[in-house]
């Protein structure tokens, strides 16, 4: 990519990460806080994420319509941060149960539709600059994981220094750096590459096959990742027997891995396309999660989270470009559809992995991942290869 379109995108890029740290320091948060913070029982954690990962569900499908349709994405993402606001500071001032389910769900509901309509805005800029939309896709990847390498981090060190109630002050700081950004950066007119009007309302309830294969695909593997996310650190601790800061060592040194591999997948599709890359991150995936299950030393465990970093971040940026190349006329709706796939997963994995733990091990869950990321592996390995791609995604 030449510089001088680097350094157009960079203010977008930071416009992203911005909004997703306000995103990161919530999501992980929430649950600790409704436990630890106001002493409702852990199932209630249930109740407000089931609540949210239906409204944004519904919000991101709603707006990826609209982006479809060529309405400009500057007020949507509005939208999202003005929820963000909103949520953050009522629980600011009134942090209570009732305040999490009515100010928390809806305006954090409608702030999870943020990242999904900055790709579709993205992959559209990328257009715009003459980028591939598998690099610029790497380089908002990449972004959005050092996101959340901060976020989280933010959160829990507030919590722990300033009291918990002050995560949501702090988040509503960092919202109003987002808005100051939103408003100076965000493009006023930007809007989705897409076709006529007549072609449009032709895809509307177009089936597409291709595209629920490759949903199918990411919501598999993004099972097999979100229950060894969910199950690794307990593992580490109570079954291992590794101190208290190892998972989180673990966690920087998948993020790091991560990033650096993102990079590279560009490179990948340019040489290979995304199919056999894809296959071959989803069978790399099922090695990777069993050796995590068979972890046992400190070292062992670094080797495993490195493992994990490099076929997370090569699924990941893959896993977009994949979805993306089944778009046809409609390129928003397929990133709503990838970041909808992804959301669900994360939310099942939660009951899952206690359940299982709770009747055997989180030993157990782990293995039962990699089966996870194996039956991804076959969805990927036995759907046609037929489908027409997008010719406006990666080859």
């Amino acid at each position: 990519m030449p510089r001088p379109q680097i350094y157009a995108l960079l203010p977008f890029l930071l416009l992203l990460f911005v909004g997703t740290v306000c995103g990161a320091m919530i999501v992980p948060f929430m649950g600790f806080f409704i436990v630890e913070g106001l002493g409702h029982a852990p199932w209630t954690i249930s109740i407000y994420a089931g609540a949210l990962s239906c409204l944004a569900i519904v919000i991101n499908r709603r707006f990826a319509r609209l982006i479809d349709r060529g309405e400009s994405a500057f007020p949507l993402i509005g939208i999202a941060l003005g929820g963000y606001l909103v949520a953050s500071f009522a629980l600011s001032i009134l942090p209570a149960f009732w305040t999490v389910l009515t100010f928390g769900v809806i305006g954090f509901g409608l702030s999870a539709s943020a990242v999904s309509t900055m790709f579709s805005l993205g992959g559209s800029l990328a257009e715009q600059h003459q980028i591939e939309r598998s690099r610029f896709n790497a380089f908002m990847r990449a972004t959005t994981s050092t996101a959340w390498m901060v976020g989280p981090a933010v959160s829990f060190l507030v919590a722990d220094q300033l009291g918990k109630f002050a995560v949501f002050r702090v988040g509503a700081a960092l919202a109003l750096v987002w808005l100051a950004l939103w408003w100076w950066i965000a493009p006023r007119d930007a809007t989705a590459n897409s076709k006529d009007k007549a072609v449009k309302d032709g895809c509307e309830d177009h089936a597409n096959p291709g595209l629920w294969f490759a949903a199918a695909f990411v919501f598999c593997l993004s099972s097999a990742h979100s229950l060894t996310f969910s199950a690794l650190p307990l593992f580490y601790v109570q079954e291992v027997g590794l101190p208290g800061y190892a998972p989180g060592v673990a966690f920087s040194v998948k993020t790091f891995v991560e990033v650096l591999a993102i990079f590279s997948t560009p490179r990948l599709i340019a040489r290979f396309g995304i199919r056999a890359p894809l296959i071959a991150t989803a069978l790399f995936a099922v090695v990777t999660i069993h050796i995590l299950a068979l972890v046992q030393t400190y070292p062992q465990m670094l080797v495993g989270a490195a493992m994990e970093g490099l076929y997370y971040g090569l699924y990941a940026s893959l896993g977009i470009s994949f979805v993306q190349s089944h778009a046809e006329a409609r390129p928003a709706h397929a990133t709503a559809i990838y970041w909808n796939t992804m959301m669900i997963s994360g939310v099942l994995a939660g009951p899952a992995v206690g359940l299982i733990a709770q009747a055997y091990e989180f030993r157990t869950v782990i293995q039962i991942a990699s089966l996870v990321a194996l039956f991804a592996a076959a969805v990927l390995l036995f759907s046609p290869r037929r489908f027409k791609m997008s010719t406006s995604s990666p080859p």
